[in-house]
């Protein structure tokens, strides 16, 4: 899409739900640990999918609750479409967009796409 619209900029936002408390020792403090870098990963593989585009691309990672961050990043750099993957779910849910997605759509200031 990026090479066919042609943006100025194009925003690859990875955002990642805080380490909940609960998990306890040592799960709280692995978890901690990996997640940025599974967070790195994941942003890694969605740049390199994305590929060379004729726009200027900034990448950030960002903790905190998903839809809140993925709607006020739209606000804030007054996105005109959102992009976000769906999670794959299972045959009978599969076919639902998700509860970040939905919220994600019903709440964003501009349209938004699932992929799957």
């Amino acid at each position: 899409m990026a090479r066919a619209v042609q943006p100025r900029e194009l925003h690859i936002v990875i955002a990642h739900e805080p380490v909940p408390n609960y998990l306890g020792e040592p799960s709280l403090q692995s978890t901690a640990l990996n997640q940025p870098d599974r967070s790195q990963d994941i942003l890694q593989e969605t740049e390199n999918a994305i590929g060379k585009v004729p726009a200027e691309i900034r990448s950030e990672l960002i903790e905190g609750q998903i839809t809140e961050t993925v709607i006020n990043v739209a606000k804030t750099r007054h996105s005109d479409l959102i992009i976000m993957g769906s999670e794959g779910l299972g045959r009978l849910t599969g076919a639902l967009v998700g509860i970040n997605g939905q919220k994600v759509v019903s709440e964003a200031p501009c349209p938004v796409l699932i992929v799957r």
